[in-house]
């Protein structure tokens, strides 16, 4: 039984700490902070269980050690935004907590996101015997652990890994983006880049497409983008020839997008307007649908999942593992739409592993350098069941 500190009371937030909250034996005492208060005084006030909420500046290290220093948690789980990662790993060696995220850090000037930064603190970790659990999400998360459990249990080499990621939710909004708008349309509108033969290639935003007939939702339109669980993949699989992701996107979607990059509203360097500088991504976020709001009126499904072939006893092979996840039960569940569900559910999972000592271990380590069994399982045990179809070949992308 274990304290422990969730910071940031958004969309996966709200899982996080419904999702802990079911596990008393592992979760004893639970902490949501963020920002402002009263978002995690709204989450709190949907749990039965007792949740303790405050007030932090997680861009801020000491705000964040003062906390964590009144608290004692045992870990930290860190579902604040990706430009804060580097304050929260700082205050978790400060203070003697170990350290979990979802998505990898980004400065907040460059819509550039790599590893890099969180890798250089593998030495720090270690030397403090903490634990620092990178990207344990969905997509980075539970598609990584996939690929490790496919080399585990299914190959002896893989050459071949595409992750697909398809949305078939309807929200009603004209735009909304899932997650923080901010984040997501830095995202998108970035180069594509996939690593082939060594190297990596790199393509315009969104131009390069391809028709996937996915289990249940059926075909949708899926676009070659850059995601950060590639950069750690290509570092842990020997054998490699090519790995690659795809998101789908409604043309309605990308109207509204490629009309706002037009007028300069997607830009996040500063411009002055009335004596004041702004940023004008971050007004739109403003002006932009809470992705935590639409929970109550999204309906329909994703499919998130990973095409992986290789090699087994000499002879070729090639698996789909996917997870099913329904908008309207997530929301029924934790108030919450899919995406923050199958993000947070992992994030509760991979906590679980480190409090257990299943994952506990010295250093920065992405979630597929552990071993994937008992992640596999909880996935099935708490909300994201998978299933695995053996194909003829890897499809054609």
């Amino acid at each position: 039984m274990s304290r422990v500190l969730i910071i940031g009371a958004g969309g996966v937030g709200r899982v996080v700490t419904h999702k802990c909250a079911q596990l008393p034996e592992v979760f004893s005492e639970i902490w949501l902070a963020s920002r402002t208060v009263e978002k995690c005084d709204q989450v709190a006030a949907e749990i039965e269980n007792n949740i303790h909420t405050a007030q932090v500046d997680a861009d801020k290290t000491q705000d964040l050690v003062e906390l964590i220093k009144r608290i004692s948690p045992k870990l930290v789980i860190n579902v604040a935004l990706p430009y804060q990662d580097l304050t929260i790993m700082d205050a978790c060696l400060e203070t003697g907590a170990d350290y979990l995220d979802t998505a990898n850090y980004e400065p907040l000037d460059e819509a550039k996101f790599e590893y890099k930064w969180q890798w250089d603190y593998q030495d720090r970790f270690k030397s403090a015997g903490l634990t620092a659990l990178l990207g344990s999400g969905f997509d980075p998360g539970v598609t990584n652990v996939f690929c490790a459990y496919a080399q585990k249990h299914y190959f002896d080499t893989i050459e071949f890994i595409d992750i697909l990621d398809a949305n078939a939710g309807d929200h009603g909004h004209a735009f909304a983006t899932n997650f923080n708008p901010e984040i997501n349309i830095r995202e998108i509108t970035a180069n594509g880049r996939y690593w082939e033969n060594g190297t990596w290639k790199e393509t315009e935003p969104l131009s390069v497409k391809n028709t996937f007939d996915f289990p249940v939702i059926g075909p949708k339109d899926a676009y070659l983008m850059y995601h950060e669980e590639l950069e750690s993949l290509i570092q842990n699989f020997d054998g490699l020839k090519r790995i690659r992701f795809w998101m789908t996107f409604s043309e309605q979607y990308l109207t509204h997008l490629k009309v706002l990059e037009n007028v300069g509203m997607t830009r996040i360097d500063p411009v002055t307007y009335e004596g004041k500088e702004i940023v004008p991504l971050q007004f739109l976020k403003a002006l932009l649908p809470d992705p935590a709001s639409l929970g109550e009126r999204t309906k329909g499904k994703t499919c998130i999942g990973c095409i992986v072939s290789g090699k087994k006893d000499g002879e070729a092979r090639t698996i789909y593992m996917y997870n099913i996840c329904d908008h309207e039960a997530c929301y029924e569940e934790v108030n919450s739409q899919a995406i923050s569900y199958s993000t947070g559910v992992p994030a509760m999972i991979g906590a679980k592993q480190i409090l257990s000592g299943n994952w506990k271990k010295e250093g920065v380590w992405n979630i597929e350098q552990l071993d994937p069994d008992a992640f596999m399982q909880d996935l099935n045990n708490y909300g994201l069941p998978w299933e695995i179809q053996e194909l003829d070949q890897h499809p054609e992308l």
